[in-house]
């Protein structure tokens, strides 16, 4: 919100989202000369600032260095500490080592007091077990890391193994136990031992086609998103070949080019997503890194461990390649605001790290050897990280197992590791223990790259061609004139002068199941999938007016199963002939080790044509008074799928369970999966009469968003949701989802599979057309846009800003179910209403925020921006104004509150509120000066003759001050104005005043006096926020009497 045309300014304000990065890195800003704390923008570029923190991470090894060095990479922070960190972290710039005891947490929590740390981070998996950031958080101090009851499934493994059980995510079979002997007897069972010599002998065979079979991944998490990292390759043995013994990890390589882009997504999505959701689903937030150590099998990716923080060597190749500012993304994870700042990586470098180590590690070793040319490293460009030293006599000498990890990046594999060999050869100490084929998996790939990808493809080429025989009936039934397909050609040929053509344009789309695919492969049920995945392409096309000429598959799997793949075939043949196209070509593929037993994906492509003259629709036809015509849908389509799965997983209805309402014998998976209609046959006719303005096919999107596409910005969409049968299954999920009305009309088709705009006086004529095809109903208008806001729609929108000081956390009112409710909901923004009997049992965690926090009161049922809280509060149920403002100030309390919005909130406060919260309410009125007390302002201003009002945002008191205004908004009267029109301006003057002057006040630029008068930091500051704005100069006019009535 800062904004240009001001002179030099330094600004200390409470918010966290700031700019001042940017514009550090262009140059543009300088620290304050005498805090470190401030931060300046020159008078070109507008003023922000800058929070610059103390930070301290507790640990000792290469990983923390690496923390250490990155977070001191950042502008927001000021000093880094390190407990009880080693030489590297000795006095080196902007980190220093601290000798306060981190086994003892009171200990840690007074000295990040004493020394001021805005930010913990703990290294060291143990302490995270024990509980470390839970008592760091209970006194108040921002820590990341995940608390100890969710630091479990890296400390506890029977509980870790369970949850993964209770969850259905795929991991290793095991057993818990207590007795030795028994324990014993489970390895050695035959099952056991046949399993573990196939993996011995996958591990050392030569000839193995995959250069690997487990692997580490890594991801940010907040307890919803997850972010993940670039897959790092560790070395576990000790010596050259993989040979000798286990140890922490010789060196890591990142990101690993033997694992292929569609297997990392499944990772992301099946596992470390998974993961985290049911975490939360059991009601403990996953907050933090996340590791996870995986083995890839023929049944697909398990689960072997998990680990609670960076890897070492791991994080020294993956922070170097971190784009971002890491504090920045720290703070972003902490504050559930990681799906706004997810982490960027570089794409075209690759780190690796070689670790030096004590003679005689992992076993028994010297300690105190000099450590000798780390300047010349340094000077090869490379990163030394350290681990195991210490500064004797100003000299750098040895001290642990792990000694030193020297990390390069360039821009390829073999280069990284070759400067690294190199930096390795440039450092001395005695007995130096190292590897010099860290990588040899990735470069051994990269060699046999194209051998490999040869004996791939060729494998999978015979599979595919003895498979297709199989299917060639059933592909070339659905064939159409101007085809030339057949099966085994290296490609499919149309004619479209044979198919009728005169001057055509092609038009062309490609689609996927998502979730829905998944849904199929868990109930086996794959004879409806194929249809509507020609139904979900050809449906988009004919938004065009385009008829579908041919169709395209792509059909991946683990292992070919024929009775599947056939099924699935047999459907996509009949959606293409009934909807009059040819089913021209296919790819297979089997993809060993990237799908587990049974999973396979599935996508499709169409192109269609209509001739050049025919192509009439277009988004700027509808208009006012147009009617819509919907057509029924079969079911459920697109992204809802998504809300299902997790609806189920928090029920206790399966996919076999019967189905909802009058379904007859079917299950909730039979219907799940009815495929989508094919509108193209009975439709095409009707779109090419010239009596239909718009069409839309609603299916990826919700109802809402679907008609919204087709419709040009000065109308909107009147539904009447009485005019159409809504099927059973929405009607269950809208209770089962606990969803609101507004959730379901934006996820789901509600019964509506398509939307047609037409001429009013056509659309009886139309819908008569369409009824001897399809179901169909008149189920709206066209209507003009209401451009009105409200002043808390104006907050909200403020509050998105990123240069807000402000977030809403909290909206109560008094009045539940009305329309701004809607309205909000419609913006995007989830709503949830809550009886205030409930509040105690609400997990607010609000009190170390970084920003202001921001309630607005609203005669509306309303909304909370950043937790999703919207509290009602019936004035009606309680017996006096004390009482019910009491109850208001106990939800304040629970929620953090600093500053308090009056919008449209029509119940007086009482005195002992008023005076508690003093100078932390604000409210804007409808006038300017003189106040218009017991009026109509709207009306005086116009009977009175004057040339202009305005409105005016001001501090709350109990008596009014003319004194303690804040800001104002002019308005200007005009000749020809009524009562309504001014009113209207004078809204949108509110809306432009509210924001601005929240900002002052939560950037701390204005506060109100002891003597309940504005005072103002530096009043140029405020009138260059107000010339920049567009506003008029600040004028100390007398509010509103009591306006809070």
């Amino acid at each position: 919100m800062w904004r240009r045309h001001c002179s030099c300014l330094y600004a200390y304000t409470r918010d966290q989202k700031s700019f001042g990065a940017e514009a550090r890195a262009e140059g543009r800003a300088q620290i304050h000369p005498e805090d470190s704390s401030a931060f300046c923008v020159d008078k070109e570029q507008g003023l922000t600032r800058l929070m610059a923190d103390r930070v301290l991470v507790i640990g000792s090894g290469g990983r923390e260095h690496a923390l250490a060095w990155k977070l001191a990479q950042s502008p927001h922070v000021k000093h880094v500490f390190v407990a009880p960190g080693n030489a590297g972290t000795a006095d080196n710039g902007k980190i220093s080592n601290s000798a306060v005891l981190v086994s003892n947490h009171t200990i840690v929590i007074q000295f990040c007091k004493d020394h001021n740390i805005g930010l913990v981070l703990v290294g060291q998996e143990a302490l995270l077990a024990a509980g470390i950031v839970d008592d760091l958080r209970a006194a108040g101090v921002r820590c990341f890391g995940p608390s100890a009851k969710a630091a479990q499934l890296a400390s506890n493994t029977s509980f870790a193994k369970a949850f993964l059980d209770r969850h259905g995510i795929p991991t290793a079979r095991w057993k818990a136990f207590t007795n030795p002997q028994e324990a014993c007897r489970f390895i050695i069972r035959p099952q056991i031992c046949k399993h573990m010599f196939i993996l011995k002998h996958m591990n050392n065979s030569a000839n193995q086609r995959r250069l690997f079979t487990w692997l580490k991944c890594l991801c940010f998490t907040d307890g919803v998103t997850i972010a993940s990292m670039p897959p790092a390759q560790a070395h576990k043995r000790l010596l050259d070949g993989d040979q000798g013994p286990n140890t922490g990890g010789m060196g890591a390589y990142c990101p690993v080019p033997q694992v292929p882009e569609v297997l990392l997504e499944k990772i992301n999505d099946a596992i470390l997503q998974h993961v985290v959701d049911s975490m939360r689903q059991e009601g403990t937030a996953y907050v933090g890194v996340l590791q996870t150590g995986l083995m890839l099998t023929k049944d697909g990716v398990k689960i072997l461990n998990f680990k609670c923080q960076f890897g070492d060597p791991q994080c020294q190749v993956i922070l170097p390649l971190l784009k971002n500012d890491f504090y920045e993304v720290i703070q972003a994870t902490i504050d559930g605001k990681l799906c706004s700042f997810m982490p960027a990586w570089s794409e075209n470098s690759t780190a690796v790290c070689v670790v030096m180590a004590s003679p005689g590690y992992p076993g028994d070793y010297d300690k105190g050897m000099e450590v000798t040319g780390l300047l010349q490293a340094k000077e090869l460009g490379l990163q030394v990280f350290h681990a195991g030293t210490t500064l004797k006599d100003g000299r750098v000498v040895t001290s642990g197992g792990r000694v030193l990890s020297i990390t390069a990046v360039k821009e390829d594999l073999m280069k990284a590791l070759g400067d690294a060999n190199r930096g390795v050869a440039a450092i001395r100490f005695k007995g130096a223990t190292y590897r010099k084929d860290i990588g040899h998996r990735g470069i051994r790939l990269l060699k046999q790259s194209l051998g490999l990808m040869y004996k791939e493809r060729h494998v999978e080429a015979v599979t595919s061609d003895v498979l297709f025989q199989q299917l060639e009936t059933s592909i070339v039934s659905g064939t159409r004139s101007g085809s030339h397909s057949k099966v085994g050609d290296f490609a499919g040929f149309f004619d479209l002068k044979a198919s009728g053509y005169n001057d055509p344009i092609l038009v062309s789309q490609t689609k996927g199941l998502g979730p829905k695919l998944q849904i199929a492969q868990v109930c086996k049920r794959h004879d409806t999938i194929g249809q509507d995945l020609v139904a979900m392409c050809v449906n988009a096309i004919l938004a065009q007016g385009a008829e579908p000429l041919f169709f395209l598959t792509y059909f991946a799997c683990g292992k070919l199963d024929v009775e599947v793949t056939e099924t699935i075939k047999e459907g996509i043949a009949e959606a293409c002939r009934n909807a009059g196209c040819v089913f021209l070509g296919r790819e297979m593929a089997e993809v060993a080790g990237m799908y587990s037993s049974g999973e396979y994906d599935l996508a499709g492509f169409v192109v269609g044509a209509v001739e050049r003259g025919q192509m009439v629709l277009g988004l700027q036809r509808a208009e006012e008074e147009d009617v819509l015509i919907g057509l029924a849908s079969s079911g459920i389509h697109g992204h809802g799928f998504s809300i299902i799965r997790k609806i189920l997983l928090m029920s206790s209805l399966h996919y076999s369970s019967p189905a909802p309402g009058s379904c007859g014998d079917k299950t909730l998976g039979d219907i799940l999966l009815t495929p989508a209609k094919m509108y193209s046959p009975s439709l095409l006719p009707v779109l090419r009469s010239g009596h239909v303005k718009a069409f839309a096919f609603i299916a990826e999107e919700g109802l809402v968003e679907g008609i919204s596409r087709i419709l040009p910005e000065h109308v909107s969409a009147v539904l009447d949701a009485f005019s159409w049968k809504i099927p059973e299954i929405f009607c269950w999920l809208y209770k089962e989802g606990n969803l609101s009305e507004e959730e379901m009309a934006q996820t789901f088709n509600c019964g509506i599979g398509a939307v047609l705009v037409v001429q009013k006086d056509l659309a009886q004529h139309v819908l008569k057309d369409i009824q001897r095809h399809e179901e169909a109903w008149l189920i709206g208008k066209v209507a003009a846009s209401c451009h009105t806001g409200t002043n808390l729609a104006a907050l909200i929108s403020y509050a998105k800003e990123p240069g807000s000081c402000a977030q809403v956390v909290l909206v109560i009112s008094n009045k539940p179910g009305v329309e701004e409710l809607r309205n909000a909901a419609r913006a995007g923004i989830p709503t949830r209403n809550m009886a205030f009997e409930n509040i105690q049992q609400l997990d607010i965690s609000n009190a170390a925020h970084r920003e202001p926090f921001l309630l607005t009161f609203n005669d509306f049922e309303q909304l909370s921006y950043l937790y999703s809280y919207t509290q009602v509060i019936d004035h009606k149920l309680y017996g006096s104004r004390s009482e019910f403002d009491s109850t208001i100030d106990q939800v304040l309390e629970e929620f953090a509150v600093e500053l308090i919005c009056l919008s449209g909130f029509m119940r007086i406060l009482s005195s002992p509120f008023l005076r508690k919260w003093k100078g932390k309410i604000l409210n804007v009125s409808p006038s300017l000066f003189p106040p218009i007390k017991d009026g109509n302002a709207h009306q005086q201003a116009l009977q009175s003759g004057f040339k202009g009002t305005g409105c005016t945002v001001h501090f709350v008191l109990e008596e009014s001050s003319p004194k303690a205004v804040i800001h104002q908004e002019p308005v200007s009267v005009k000749a020809d104005d009524t009562e309504e029109t001014l009113s209207e301006r004078v809204k949108e003057a509110e809306c432009r005043a509210f924001p601005i002057a929240l900002q002052l006040v939560a950037s701390g630029a204005v506060r109100l006096g002891a003597d309940g008068k504005t005072c103002w930091k530096q009043e140029s500051q405020s009138l260059c926020l107000q010339e920049e704005m567009g506003t008029s100069s600040l004028m100390a006019l007398e509010p509103p009497e009591n306006n809070v009535v």
